[in-house]
C-alpha cells in the first residue's frame, strides 16, 4: 500500500469502529510521559475521537452523575479498541506503532498521560484548545473523547485549525470552580483538579471526572459571531 492507500484504510477502521473524526500530524520526536515506552522515530500521530451522548451530557447539572461516569469508560474502552485494529494494521504491514491508552494516567500530580492527546489532535487539525483546555471541535464542540495512534508510517498529515472559540465564554459560566479564563493560557488547573475532587463525591463518583463544560460545549454555533455570548 502507498500512504494515501494506508490512511484510507485506517480511516475505515476507525469509522467503522464509530470514530467520526481521524486526523493525522505529522510530528517531531515525541517523549512520553511515564518514561516506559520508546517513542523515538515514532513521529506520524493518528488522532480520532468519538461523540459523547448528548442525552447523557444533559444529566449533568452540577456534578458529574453515575451515566456519565459509565458512558465515560465505555468510550475509553472503544478508543482503545479502535486503536488496538489500527495497530493491527499497521504493525502487520511492518511498521512500529504505539497505540497510546485513552485514559491512562501516568503523572497524576498534573493529570497527564503519555503523550497529550489535545494536542496531538490539534495538530491533526481535529479542533484548536479552548478557554476550557479541551480541544475544540467546530461541529461538536467539546463533547468528544480522543485517543492517539502513534507510528513511523508516514501518511498525509492535515493542518491545525485556528482558534475558534471567540467570545463565548459558555464553559467559564458554567464551570462551578472558576477555573476557566478568558484564554487556555489562564486555565487554572488546581482550580479545576480541586473541584473535581469536590464535586465528584456528591454522587459518590470514584473516576476524576466533571463533564460540566463538556457540557457546555456544544459546538454547531459561530463563535466569533457574539462576542458576549454567555
Amino acid at each position: 500500500m502507498n500512504p494515501d492507500e494506508h490512511r484510507q484504510e485506517i480511516e475505515s477502521i476507525a469509522r467503522g469502529m464509530g470514530a467520526v473524526l481521524l486526523g493525522v500530524a505529522d510530528l517531531g520526536e515525541v517523549t512520553d510521559a511515564s518514561g516506559e515506552v520508546p517513542l523515538s522515530g515514532l513521529t506520524t500521530g493518528i488522532s480520532f475521537a468519538f461523540r459523547l451522548s448528548d442525552v447523557v451530557l444533559e444529566g449533568i447539572t452540577d456534578h458529574p452523575t453515575r451515566t456519565y461516569q459509565y458512558h465515560y469508560r465505555q468510550v475509553n474502552l472503544l478508543l482503545d479498541q479502535i486503536g488496538l485494529r489500527i495497530c493491527a494494521h499497521i504493525q502487520g504491514s511492518g511498521f512500529r506503532v504505539f497505540p497510546v491508552p485513552s485514559s491512562q494516567i501516568v503523572d497524576w500530580e498534573n493529570l497527564k498521560g503519555h503523550v497529550s492527546h489535545r494536542a496531538i489532535g490539534r495538530l491533526a487539525g481535529l479542533g484548536w484548545i479552548g478557554k476550557n483546555n479541551l480541544l475544540v471541535n467546530p461541529d461538536y464542540g467539546a463533547r468528544l473523547r480522543y485517543a492517539t495512534v502513534l507510528t513511523d508510517l508516514k501518511l498525509p498529515a492535515d493542518q491545525p485549525m485556528d482558534d475558534g472559540c471567540g467570545g463565548c465564554k459558555r464553559c467559564a459560566v458554567a464551570c462551578p470552580g472558576g477555573a476557566i479564563g478568558d484564554s487556555p493560557e489562564a486555565f487554572d488547573l488546581d482550580k479545576c483538579i480541586n473541584t473535581i475532587d469536590t464535586i465528584r463525591k456528591k454522587p459518590n463518583i470514584g473516576s476524576h471526572i466533571c463533564g460540566i463544560c463538556i457540557k457546555a460545549c456544544a459546538g454547531k454555533c459561530d463563535y466569533r459571531a457574539d462576542s458576549n455570548t454567555q
